[in-house]
C-alpha cells in the first residue's frame, strides 16, 4: 500500500452537492479485484438523479451519458462521495455533472477523484413519454 504523500489528491468541490455517499465492498469486484465499472456507473446513476428529481416532479429516465471517465480505480471499502450539479435544464431534460472522490482506507480526510460522468434525464408521462419539466 503507498503512503499518504504518493496519493493524488484534491479538495472537494464546493459548487455542488453531496447527493451520495457508500463504501464498495468484495461482492462488487471485477476480476481484476478492482470495484467493477458497472457498479461504479450504477451508482453514478443513482446520484445524478437526485438533484434532477427535485425539478421533475414524476417519472423520469436516464436518456443518455454523454462521458463517463474513470481516472483512477475503487477499492474495497473506498468512502465513494457522489457530487453532482446541474449543467443544464431544457424543456423535458435535465443534464448533470457528477464528479466521485474516494476517501481510502487508511487515508481518512485524503480525497482522491475516481470517476465523472455527465448525464441526461428525461421528464416522463405514465407512457413513458417525454413531459414539460415544471417551471
Amino acid at each position: 500500500m503507498s503512503d499518504a504523500s504518493s496519493l493524488p489528491t484534491t479538495a472537494l468541490p464546493i459548487d455542488k452537492e453531496l447527493v451520495l455517499k457508500v463504501i464498495p465492498m468484495p461482492a462488487d469486484c471485477n476480476a481484476n479485484g478492482d470495484i467493477f465499472g458497472g457498479w461504479v456507473m450504477a451508482q453514478v446513476d443513482l446520484a445524478g438523479s437526485v438533484i434532477p428529481a427535485r425539478h421533475v416532479q414524476g417519472r423520469m429516465a436516464t436518456v443518455a451519458v454523454k462521458e463517463f471517465i474513470f481516472k483512477q480505480p475503487v477499492r474495497v471499502g473506498d468512502l465513494l462521495s457522489f457530487f453532482s450539479s446541474i449543467v443544464r435544464i431544457g424543456n423535458t431534460s435535465i443534464t448533470v455533472l457528477v464528479e466521485v472522490f474516494a476517501e481510502r482506507i487508511g487515508f481518512q480526510g485524503q480525497f482522491v477523484k475516481v470517476t465523472e460522468a455527465t448525464l441526461t434525464y428525461v421528464a416522463i408521462d405514465d407512457e413513458g413519454r417525454p413531459r414539460t419539466i415544471p417551471r
